[in-house]
């Protein structure tokens, strides 16, 4: 699955909105939070030298007033992005009730009833993730990291080279384990549409089944396909878990490969304690959007495997003579005339 599914955006465009006020609250949230850590180790390196309390009053002050802004940009882009995820399946369902019924019966005559209904309604309820946390969290991810990466060079370039050397490694692991789980969440995906469907089949033909003494048996049918999508999920939270460590993992050790050499270089005099703490403050603040994009691209996969199969049906063309769909040509019939005098026949003739 690509990172950005085009498709999915082109049929959701009621969410550019609020996306638009999502990101803009994450640049302000990127912002306070390079304010919040330069504050942050003045009052720190302030306390430390024995400064009194007329000298940070100003800084304090100021700190709590960042604080309030980034937890006042957090909130407001977290309804934003819900505002956004409740717009597009409100749109993705209309639009797709709309082209089935264009469609018409003859269409979903040949589909599984109950796998497009499962699709609707507990499929594109896991779009929540995919536009919530997922897409915002991605642009959060492009912008963090390089303030953070211009703010540390501009104070140890050293620091800076350390991690823009080891930020890599973020979304490598991230990519190579998201290959290794998308066979899974789709297999998941069909197995749960598969489950949808046979139930709905079974319950509008269960006077049938009764009849010729066939419904223990589709309930053993039901009970094995329930057992291999409970597998499928247990499968994929696995690997979800084991992605979330090797991120945690990686994020880890280069978090503590600046560490160390901050503290080296501060323990022999070649680094400001104001400057030591910056680096320290920002330097895990520059892994975590990677980690948290990573963590959420793998809890959005099964919605947006849905949302590819609500495109495949908005994009399928509609039957010739439906609504929407080219008119059938359909050729007049002949009047019928009576043999004399080229007079129309009368009713009952």
């Amino acid at each position: 699955m690509r990172p950005v599914n085009p498709r999915l955006l082109r049929h959701a465009r009621a969410a550019r909105g609020h996306l638009a006020a999502t990101v803009a609250l994450g640049v302000a949230g990127t912002a306070m939070l390079i304010a919040q850590a330069e504050l942050l180790a003045r009052l720190l390196a302030g306390a430390a030298r024995g400064a009194g309390p007329g000298a940070w009053r100003g800084s304090l002050i100021v700190l709590l007033a960042v604080v309030a802004i980034r937890a006042a940009a957090a909130y407001g882009g977290e309804v934003a992005a819900l505002r956004a995820a409740a717009a597009v399946r409100s749109q993705l369902r209309r639009r797709l009730a709309r082209h089935l019924q264009v469609l018409g019966p003859g269409w979903l005559g040949r589909q599984q009833a109950g796998e497009i209904a499962v699709t609707a309604t507990r499929g594109l309820d896991g779009l929540d993730p995919y536009f919530a946390r997922y897409l915002p969290q991605l642009v959060l991810a492009c912008l963090v990291p390089g303030a953070v990466l211009a703010t540390v060079a501009a104070a140890d370039w050293i620091s800076a080279v350390i991690i823009a050397l080891t930020l890599p490694l973020i979304p490598v692991f991230a990519v190579l384990i998201g290959l290794h789980t998308r066979a899974r969440t789709e297999r998941q995906w069909r197995l749960l549409a598969r489950l949808g469907g046979h139930f709905l089949d079974v319950v509008e033909g269960l006077p049938t089944l009764k009849v010729f003494g066939r419904a223990r048996a589709q309930a053993d049918v039901i009970r094995d396909v329930t057992e291999g999508h409970r597998s499928a999920v247990m499968a994929t939270l696995r690997v979800a878990f084991l992605s979330a460590l090797v991120l945690e993992l990686a994020a880890a050790l280069a978090t503590a490969l600046v560490a160390v050499e901050v503290g080296l270089r501060l323990l022999v005099g070649h680094l400001g304690y104001q400057t030591a703490l910056l680096v320290l403050l920002l330097t895990p603040e520059a892994y975590l959007p990677l980690r948290a994009a990573g963590t959420h691209f793998h809890a959005s996969m099964e919605g947006a495997a849905a949302a590819d199969r609500v495109c495949g049906i908005l994009d399928t063309a509609p039957p010739a003579g439906a609504a929407g769909g080219p008119p059938a040509q359909v050729r007049p019939a002949p009047r019928r005339r009576s043999p004399g005098r080229g007079q129309p026949d009368l009713p009952g003739a």
